[in-house]
């Protein structure tokens, strides 16, 4: 019987904590979407998928397989840099904040969703995972999937933003 720790894709204990934070602020953000139609900074489910989404990518620095920064290290600073941008941008911006907004937050879920991808298809099942790294082709067609999926919620969003104000 093999060791789980001596595997290639195990997690650390800090690995497990940063995974199953991530995917409650994931499923807050979904829950947000399907409640609101888009992520509200104002809403509860909003407030709880920043708060989990900053605390995944503080999380997610220690968190060095290769022993240095790698692509997730800086989605996790991008979307310290488009959330509070997001979050004021209606405050900011006036009429066009509500839009903005919506788009920057579909942003950070869209940020966070790669990893999601990424790791679970390099992991996941265990004994042999479905893609060898970031260059596999099925990783690859469910990243563009993933862009697809975001640019039209995206629309949808919007159009149904602008449905509400024309009412």
């Amino acid at each position: 019987m093999t060791d789980p720790l001596s595997t290639p894709n195990h997690l650390s204990i800090l690995g497990i904590i940063h995974t199953v934070i991530s995917v409650v602020a994931l499923l807050a953000a979904f829950y947000a979407l399907y409640r609101e139609g888009k992520i509200n900074p104002a809403g509860i489910n909003g407030k709880l998928y920043i708060w989990l989404t900053i605390i995944t990518c503080v999380t997610g620095f220690p968190i060095m397989k290769t022993g240095h920064f790698t692509p997730g290290h800086y989605l996790a600073i991008i979307i310290f840099i488009v959330l509070p941008i997001a979050i004021y941008a209606g405050r900011l911006t006036g009429k066009t904040g509500v839009y903005i907004q919506t788009l920057l937050m579909s942003l950070t879920l869209f940020l966070s969703c790669i990893p999601l991808i990424v790791e679970t298809l390099t992991r996941l099942p265990m004994s042999s995972p479905i893609a060898n790294g970031p260059n596999d082709p099925i990783l690859q067609k469910c990243l563009m999937g993933l862009s697809i999926l975001f640019f039209a919620g995206v629309i949808y969003q919007v159009l149904r933003i602008r449905s509400k104000s024309v009412d």
